[in-house]
């Protein structure tokens, strides 16, 4: 029976490296977690969420599934979100979108790949509903990863957990960014925000730069 043992001898090896380096690190960890942030992103095994930003573990309270969405109707992703809102009082979300990115691309074409359809029909909605964008971009399917960005924060922003931190005056901040696999760089793409006024006028004015871009 195949036990994986490679992966358990590196983990033996990257908990000695750790204590070797901070001899407390894991007694601290073992402490109430308090993330700073929340980061939803891509189920991308390229996309690493705490080596990207530099942080170590119990920096970052992370949710990832194919194509960094945020749906209404997925429990899963609302549970990250209440909990860390309301139970961590973390003040910052991320949505991190990333360039290649492999449902962005199912998503544009048209083989049929299963159950993964289902989950991929809103960006399917949205690459109709910015035709006039995506015709206009240089890599249809590099604006479209940034598109789905922008839709994303305003999913988040749009979500009931959101909207009660925003309605009992709960400081939460919401950040639309964009990471690179050729050279490991993030970008923000200039959609942040705290409340409901923000949110509208930010997701216009992100519209409007991918325009213009």
């Amino acid at each position: 029976m195949k036990t994986l043992s490679e992966l358990f001898e590196n983990n033996r090896a990257w908990a000695a490296r750790t204590i070797d380096d901070d001899p407390g690190f894991f007694k601290r960890l073992t402490a109430q977690q308090a993330p700073r942030y929340v980061w939803i992103g891509c189920a991308d095994s390229r996309v690493p969420a705490n080596e990207i930003v530099g942080l170590p573990p119990g920096e970052l309270f992370v949710h990832r599934n194919v194509a960094n969405l945020v749906l209404q109707t997925d429990l899963n992703c609302l549970s990250v979100l209440q909990f860390a809102i309301d139970v961590l009082d973390v003040r910052d979300v991320i949505v991190c979108g990333h360039y290649g990115c492999g449902g962005i691309a199912a998503a544009i074409g048209s083989a049929r790949l299963g159950l993964i359809d289902n989950w991929l029909r809103s960006i399917r909605d949205m690459h109709e509903r910015h035709a006039a964008i995506l015709d206009s971009a240089g890599d249809r399917a590099d604006a479209l990863c940034e598109l789905n960005v922008i839709e994303q924060v305003r999913n988040v922003g749009t979500t009931t957990v959101v909207q009660d931190a925003w309605a009992r005056g709960q400081s939460v901040t919401i950040h639309g960014w964009i990471y690179a696999l050729h050279d490991g760089l993030l970008r923000d793409l200039g959609f942040v925000a705290d409340s409901n006024d923000a949110l509208e006028s930010g997701y216009r004015n992100a519209l409007k730069r991918r325009v213009n871009d």
